[in-house]
């Protein structure tokens, strides 16, 4: 028989009440402690570690096990290479990515984007109206937020949404792993506007798709950036059940 988490560990954990395992309470622990950083010390992550979180992550399930995830992993003087060269794309323009961004959001999506977006210029001091200052925290997404690290993603384009969405398991994963091993990350779409220029930068070839990249080291917790956490809807809002 499983042993059974205690009720003071529940009620750290919001668990209070439930029959949970501790597996199941430690699991949750790590997600309520992963968040996006937007702000990295410059001490590069030992590559044994890097291994690590992706021997971890490789270990989510994807559709037939295709497993269509390909990583091309930069760090020092090569990252600083591609943040040099998405920075001098961004200030020309010119978004193309190779999977079409969303249309647009609206209702409860676009409020959470907003949410989102505000809690992070209230943390830095960027003020309603301020375009200037809201457009410096942009280009921070092509400074790659000053990782040592960043994880270029790509999918075959042959698997069309159904690669992309097992990718998708790939980044959850890998931020899970990264964060317990005590590395901090984010998962970055703006990277993909570029995605001629990586293609080119990296020798990616044609027919895979740049999903996103992942940026990534150890987080500089005195940063204003990394001040705020998002918050995630109650249950109602998104489990429909039937039966």
């Amino acid at each position: 028989m499983r042993k059974r988490v205690s009720d003071a560990n529940l009620a750290v954990s919001r668990l209070k009440g439930l029959d949970v395992t501790p597996d199941l309470l430690s699991l949750n622990t790590l997600f309520d402690a992963r968040h996006s950083c937007r702000a990295f010390r410059p001490e590069p992550v030992p590559r044994a570690v890097i291994e690590d979180i992706l021997r971890t992550a490789q270990k989510v399930p994807s559709w037939c096990n295709a497993q269509p995830w390909k990583v091309t992993v930069c760090s020092g003087a090569e990252a600083d290479r591609v943040r040099a060269a998405l920075l001098k794309a961004a200030e020309g323009g010119g978004h193309s990515p190779d999977l079409p961004f969303p249309d647009g959001y609206s209702a409860e999506y676009q409020q959470r984007r907003r949410d989102c977006g505000w809690a992070l210029y209230e943390a830095v001091g960027v003020q309603k109206g301020d375009r200037a200052g809201s457009a410096r925290q942009m280009m921070e997404n092509y400074r790659l937020f000053g990782a040592p690290h960043c994880a270029i993603l790509s999918s075959p384009a042959e698997l069309g949404p159904y690669g992309a969405m097992d990718c998708g398991g790939f980044v959850a994963a890998f931020t899970l792993a990264a964060r317990a091993a005590g590395v901090a990350s984010i998962p970055q779409a703006a990277v993909a506007s570029f995605a001629p220029l990586l293609h080119e930068l990296l020798e990616i070839p044609d027919d895979r798709i740049i999903l996103c990249a992942i940026s990534f080291g150890y987080g500089d917790g005195d940063h204003p950036a990394n001040s705020f956490r998002t918050s995630r809807a109650a249950l109602e809002h998104f489990a429909d059940w039937r039966g």
